[in-house]
């Protein structure tokens, strides 16, 4: 395979650029030509590509986000848009794509390969909600400035006897919120795979004040179906202490990645481009016991992650 496409698609986690990096470098190692595409299947809709050379991707595996941009793409979503992307891929020359991105992107990426299109998917994401691979680029970061954040609430939180609660990204998976409550030391950790107590975390809050606490630091993930605004008005009724909510957003994705973001992205994109050299079927690559493991695309985006219930009890017991 002599030239191939990289794009980032859906949203952004840190360490999408080193993994760009990776990938440009890798590639031109290699004596292949490598095309960035802009603004992920959005920008292969419209053209909007352009040739990499080593110094484009120079000074960036520092940096969050994505020099390539991202967006997410109602048109390609559509038979009629799948089949100019494809059609596009033909125009440049590009044989192989590699996307950097989550669930839904591998999507993407899978329905073009139904049309021919060698995809090699690599797992940029803070959700962490692939099954294949027991990490995504950007979830480590993610996890820290949460636990950052979590620091600061506990400070403010004290100051004034409030309980706090925090919305955690995630869509459908409670990873976020489950690694950062038990590093943080939150008092109760909500997650959508587990139906949510609300008494327990009530029943927590009063032994904490109990006890002599002056806080109580709540984290919700983002797929819990009660409203955060619902669950303080409860808590604050049965307890009689301040409820905050606290919605950090788009913080989390932003920021410096962290060392094992970035040799993540950098092993995993490299491992990508190798196997379009090696003409190999489309895969999906992903992290397994620190061995990076290629998976057939389709195989990869069947399998249904599980809940660490380990670490949601350990959580329990600790907090």
């Amino acid at each position: 395979m002599n030239k191939i496409g990289i794009l980032c698609s859906g949203g952004d986690s840190p360490g999408m650029n080193a993994a760009i990096r990776a990938g440009v470098r890798q590639a031109l190692s290699l004596g292949m030509e490598v095309y960035g595409i802009n603004r992920g299947y959005e920008g292969l809709l419209d053209g909007d590509i352009r040739k990499m050379e080593w110094r484009n991707v120079g000074d960036i595996i520092q940096r969050g986000g994505t020099i390539l941009r991202s967006a997410r793409s109602e048109r390609f979503k559509t038979e009629e848009g799948q089949k100019h992307a494809k059609q596009m891929m033909d125009t440049f020359g590009m044989e192989g794509l590699i996307v950097i991105g989550g669930d839904g992107s591998l999507h993407g990426g899978l329905e073009l390969s139904k049309l021919g299109v060698t995809v090699m998917g690599v797992p940029g994401t803070i959700d962490n909600d692939l099954k294949y691979t027991d990490y995504t680029i950007g979830f480590d970061t993610a996890v820290n400035t949460i636990l950052d954040m979590i620091s600061r609430l506990r400070d403010t939180s004290s100051a004034h006897d409030r309980t706090t609660i925090m919305d955690i990204m995630g869509r459908r998976c409670g990873d976020l919120a489950l690694h950062a409550g038990l590093a943080g030391g939150a008092d109760s950790i909500l997650i959508p795979e587990i139906e949510p107590d609300i008494n327990a975390v009530c029943r927590k809050v009063l032994e904490g004040q109990q006890a002599g606490k002056l806080h109580s630091i709540i984290l919700k993930a983002e797929g819990v179906k009660i409203p955060s605004e619902e669950l303080a008005e409860r808590i604050q009724s049965v307890t009689g202490r301040e409820v905050r909510v606290v919605v950090p957003g788009h913080i989390q994705r932003g920021g410096t990645p962290s060392c094992s973001d970035r040799i993540l992205a950098s092993r995993t994109a490299s491992k990508a481009v190798q196997l379009l050299y090696d003409d190999e079927p489309s895969k999906a690559i992903g992290i397994c016991r620190n061995e990076i493991i290629a998976v057939d695309l389709a195989e990869a985006l069947e399998m249904e992650r599980e809940v660490e219930y380990d670490l949601y009890e350990l959580a329990n017991t600790l907090s």
